[in-house]
């Protein structure tokens, strides 16, 4: 594990706020940071160099999905998921865990595995934490992830006990089961917004010596108030020398409050959903291309920003492409979340330096009229 390093740089004053420098076997991350999510080898819609340009610095998969199409073998043999997708810079996978969440209906979960029926056609995968640690050698990824089960926020207090204890034991057994020395395996909290779960399973994971660790099960349902709250106790449990992942957040404002309490990466499939349905983060708020009153819009989506979309297309000819259906709105608007989520991480680690994360998390919660 020595190709990975953690640095911290500089801490904020009136928060927990950090910001730091994560060394991976594909480069260098500056935390905090955000991920695009490419699930299926592929961020949707854009290539990897338009990636770049939004200043993305790593990018996310998934084990689940790739084990069903292509394989994991297939790409393993075809040079790794880094040649595969033609990324050449820092990769996470998701162990499949999610899936555990968002695909109860289609799945057996016993304390051995978890047997999914796919999606697709019926087939049967069987994630074992053995499994989904020998898929994700396969695949290359620089940062993995121990499989776990993520229950509902809001689920009585014995099955979120026993989703908390299977998720250390599938732990332990993803740490015994990994062979390769250049991925960094993350340990992953859950508990729901319960205090003395969250403790718990904190206390459970810390031992095993992760060189990361993962909050998850947060964003599934729960008021963005619990969230923070969770984070508030479940944050300052965790090891300080090493990086902390929030998993699946969020909203602008969700990554602004989870950076205030010391987390350092985020993915989210927001900014490129949100894009293909036409609905674009901006400096003073969402906007919604579809609306009539953007019809005759010159305005660029963001005068403060400089991406492609900003800087040569006005309002009303993006709200054109999505009523005539045209697949350049959603590229557009994807590319343009894509950087504003990767500006707004990139003016978080510059206000953390100069001590002035709290004044730059009220001007901007003001500028959004955001509400928790």
């Amino acid at each position: 594990m020595t190709q990975f390093s953690f640095h911290l740089d500089a801490t904020d004053p009136d928060t927990s706020a950090r910001t730091g420098r994560w060394v991976t076997p594909h480069g260098v991350v500056d935390t905090p940071a955000f991920m695009p999510v490419g699930t299926l080898a592929t961020v949707k819609g854009l290539l990897p160099e338009q990636l770049r340009s939004t200043g993305a610095q790593m990018v996310l998969s998934n084990t689940y999905h790739l084990a069903l199409r292509p394989g994991s073998e297939i790409v393993r043999d075809l040079g790794g998921l880094h040649r595969f997708m033609d990324w050449d810079g820092p990769i996470l996978t998701d162990s499949g865990g999610f899936q555990v969440f968002s695909l109860a209906r289609m799945r057996k979960l016993t304390d051995e595995k978890v047997v999914f029926r796919s999606h697709i056609d019926g087939s049967l995968l069987e994630l074992s934490p053995e499994k989904a640690i020998q898929i994700q050698e396969d695949l290359g990824a620089d940062c993995i992830m121990c499989l776990d089960e993520c229950p509902p926020a809001d689920d009585v207090r014995e099955k979120i006990l026993t989703a908390v204890d299977r998720t250390t034991l599938w732990a332990k057994r993803c740490r015994d089961a990994q062979k390769r020395d250049d991925q960094a395996l993350f340990g992953i909290v859950q508990g729901g917004i319960s205090e003395e779960m969250r403790t718990r399973s904190a206390e459970a994971l810390i031992p095993i010596d992760f060189p990361g660790y993962a909050v998850g099960g947060l964003s599934v349902g729960e008021d963005p108030l619990d969230m923070y709250r969770t984070l508030d106790f479940t944050v300052p449990q965790l090891p300080a020398e090493k990086p902390r992942y929030l998993m699946g957040v969020g909203r602008p404002q969700d990554i602004l409050e989870a950076v205030c309490r010391g987390i350092d990466l985020f993915d989210c499939v927001m900014p490129t959903r949100n894009g293909r349905n036409a609905m674009a983060f901006t400096s003073s708020g969402p906007v919604r291309l579809r609306n009539a009153v953007h019809r005759k819009d010159e305005r660029p989506l963001d005068p403060e920003c400089d991406c492609v979309a900003c800087t040569r297309y006005s309002r009303a000819y993006l709200r054109h492409l999505f009523v005539a259906k045209e697949m350049l709105g959603g590229i557009l608007v994807s590319l343009h979340n894509l950087a504003f989520y990767q500006k707004l991480v990139q003016e978080l680690r510059i206000a953390v330096k100069s001590g002035t994360v709290a004044q730059f998390r009220a001007d901007q919660l003001a500028r959004w009229h955001a509400q928790p």
